[in-house]
């Protein structure tokens, strides 16, 4: 009966040590850009359209302007050329790879004009007379935190393609928001990034 017993324990063992069907790679799906080549990090991609958008024109870019005030400069969209490229540095830059529902920070790959002013990105103020979160720059990479909730977004599979979030879980808050980044038309006819219901539908291109 001793035996029978020891024998059970250690099956018991045995099983629990194994890992269960589905968690032998839970780490979320890799991004990839439009040559189905894995994103990397530190290296230059250009957020382009997936798609055409008729209202904008036959394809855009983001870029940095400076809309209302000189500085910190907005991300906007511009029509018939590919932008600015950009890097992203996930939560755990150690990885080397970009993944889908990971907080990073993303980051033109030039010189802002406005002095001591970083490009990467982040979500500005409430807009009170647009009633509108728009994404600016300033930011700082890495150090998550409080103080840096503003800075990190998400890559998201959407629809055949990506798409942008601001979602940060970087810090565990429920007062944060969790929306989409779409683009606002404003009444000068200015396409600047901002928090929308309606997603913005992207790919990567290796710049």
């Amino acid at each position: 009966m001793k035996i029978t017993g020891l024998l059970a324990i250690v099956l018991l063992l045995a099983l629990s040590s194994q890992p269960l069907l589905g968690e032998v790679d839970a780490s979320p799906e890799q991004v990839v850009d439009t040559l189905g080549k894995k994103l990397r990090v530190g290296a230059n991609y250009y957020i382009i359209s997936s798609l055409p958008y008729p209202k904008f024109g036959p394809g855009f870019g983001l870029a940095l302007a400076s809309l209302g005030k000189p500085c910190p400069q907005d991300v906007v969209v511009v029509n018939r050329y590919h932008g600015l490229p950009v890097t992203f540095t996930p939560i755990n830059p150690t990885k080397g790879v970009i993944r889908v529902s990971t907080d990073l920070n993303i980051k033109f790959n030039t010189r802002s004009s406005c002095p001591h002013q970083s490009t990467v990105w982040k979500l500005g103020g409430f807009d009170f007379s647009k009633k509108q979160w728009f994404v600016g720059t300033g930011g700082v990479v890495g150090n998550p935190s409080l103080e840096t909730i503003h800075n990190w977004f998400k890559i998201e599979k959407y629809d055949g393609a990506y798409k942008l979030m601001y979602c940060p879980s970087v810090v565990k808050s429920p007062k944060h928001l969790c929306k989409n980044v779409g683009v606002f038309v404003d009444e000068k006819g200015n396409k600047r990034l901002a928090l929308t219901n309606v997603p913005f539908k992207v790919k990567f291109q290796q710049a």
